[in-house]
């Protein structure tokens, strides 16, 4: 068991001032994510904290994510679109989320009815990793590109160098994130933000 994931479940994310009060999520969520620890960790997996929150990982390679949201914690798992889903629980969070999959919950009761079932979806996930299967994702050129960020890219020769050597999953994650503002100084806003990180070659969340 990984000490830093100890002090996440004790005190919360640390991302906002809510943290380690009665309004913080992950403390809302405190007993559901401690059952969801126990089961992943008798899958044989290894537990480390990234982007803030619990991800167990398989000979290196990320497998899930233990998460809480406002209504619901989950098992976020990267490479869900390849699992069969027997069980018809896997959620897709948004339209724009290719491989990852969620499976939500409200209660450690209902955590432990499912628990057969559930190390049945780890196993599987471990399986894919094994196997080396990866996601087919769209690539970057299908996303549209918002006209903030193109203007900014062509008055800013580093930033563009910048952004063209990001990987393709960081470029995704900023253009989904810049577009998804529906004021144009929103977007400007965050593009200005985030310039910072994309000329360190660091994505949204890193």
């Amino acid at each position: 068991m990984n000490p830093q994931v100890d002090a996440y479940l004790a005190q919360g994310c640390g991302r906002c001032p809510l943290g380690g009060t009665p309004d913080c999520t992950v403390l809302k969520w405190q007993p559901g994510l401690q059952a969801l620890r126990r089961l992943v960790l008798d899958c044989g997996l290894t537990e480390e904290l990234k982007w803030g929150v619990p991800c167990y990982t398989f000979q290196g390679q990320n497998v899930v994510l233990i998460h809480a949201f406002k209504d619901y914690c989950a098992l976020n798992f990267f490479k869900g679109a390849l699992l069969s889903d027997e069980h018809g629980l896997l959620t897709q969070q948004t339209a724009n989320v290719q491989g990852g999959r969620q499976i939500r919950f409200t209660s450690a009761a209902q955590i432990a009815a499912l628990e057969p079932v559930l190390k049945a979806y780890l196993f599987e996930a471990i399986e894919v990793e094994k196997a080396g299967l990866k996601v087919a994702y769209k690539p970057t050129t299908e996303f549209a590109m918002p006209e903030e960020l193109r203007q900014k890219l062509q008055e800013t020769p580093a930033l563009q160098a910048a952004f063209q050597a990001l990987t393709p999953g960081r470029q995704r994650g900023y253009l989904l994130y810049f577009a998804a503002a529906k004021q144009a100084k929103t977007r400007t806003a965050r593009i200005e933000k985030y310039a910072p990180l994309i000329l360190a070659g660091k994505g949204l969340h890193d």
